[in-house]
């Protein structure tokens, strides 16, 4: 049976954090099967009795996972490792997150939130989701009425290789219509915009907007089903805030709902 550690297992389940249960911990105000527990490194499985100040503490969820939410810079790979020596996230990541994985991926140019999960049922379920996805992008020139339609009905392309790793074995692509999009600015050298997207496919945007000979310069991603940077500088990482990991518990339970 798998066990995880005592401050993991509190913040997971009720409104504390897992420094507010460390201190709670320290203060010896948690027991487990009813004895004060005051090592940091206890760990505890479901068959457990937790007990904070006195109340039990309900396991929320099948399964007890850890999601962070990384800040990654352009230059960087999302992979373990890069046969020709080019810097991946792993490279950045605490040591305690190395064998975390990565909800899809961000291209070697791309940057922003990129979220990820010791759960592989978690990964698996985000990364083929349609929750939507916030990018604020750059492009190499203007914003053409025939690109608005596109951004508005979809796209078909029997060739969308423009824009597309050189490796890619994709070739064919369909593009659902933006959920929304706004342009920010717009010049014959470079336009910005914001859009929202369900879909999570291959360099995506990149093969979108290469078909109107629209190369990205810059992308960002700022959302990913709710999940936000909320001000973490580049390079770095951050938990789920409770209330992100409250909605991600919920989305969960209703995935299995859907395929009970």
């Amino acid at each position: 049976m798998e066990s995880t550690r005592l401050n993991k297992f509190i913040s997971h389940n009720t409104i504390y954090s897992r420094r507010e249960a460390d201190k709670l911990i320290e203060d010896g105000l948690v027991t487990v099967n009813g004895d004060v527990v005051s090592n940091m490194a206890t760990k505890v499985t479901n068959e457990d009795l937790v007990k904070v100040k006195g109340k039990v503490v309900k396991d929320k969820s099948n399964d007890i996972y850890t999601v962070i939410v990384y800040n990654k810079a352009k230059g960087e790979l999302v992979t373990k490792s890069d046969p020709r020596g080019r810097k991946t996230i792993y490279d950045n990541l605490a040591h305690k997150f190395k064998h975390f994985l990565p909800v899809g991926r961000l291209d070697y140019a791309s940057e922003g939130v990129l979220i990820l999960s010791d759960s592989v049922e978690v990964v698996n379920a985000l990364m083929h989701s349609n929750l939507e996805r916030v990018y604020k992008i750059k492009v190499n020139g203007e914003i053409t009425q025939e690109v608005i339609n596109a951004m508005a009905n979809g796209l078909q392309l029997d060739d969308a290789t423009k824009g597309a790793h050189e490796k890619s074995e994709i070739e064919q692509m369909t593009f659902a219509p933006f959920i929304s999009y706004q342009i920010l600015s717009q010049g014959k050298s470079f336009s910005k915009l914001k859009v929202i997207i369900t879909e999570g496919k291959n360099r995506e945007l990149r093969r979108f907007f290469a078909n109107f000979d629209l190369n990205i310069v810059d992308l960002k991603r700022l959302d990913y089903g709710g999940i936000t940077l909320n001000n973490l500088p580049t390079g770095k990482t951050r938990y789920l805030t409770k209330e992100e990991y409250s909605n991600l518990r919920q989305y969960m339970r209703d995935l299995k709902k859907q395929d009970s």
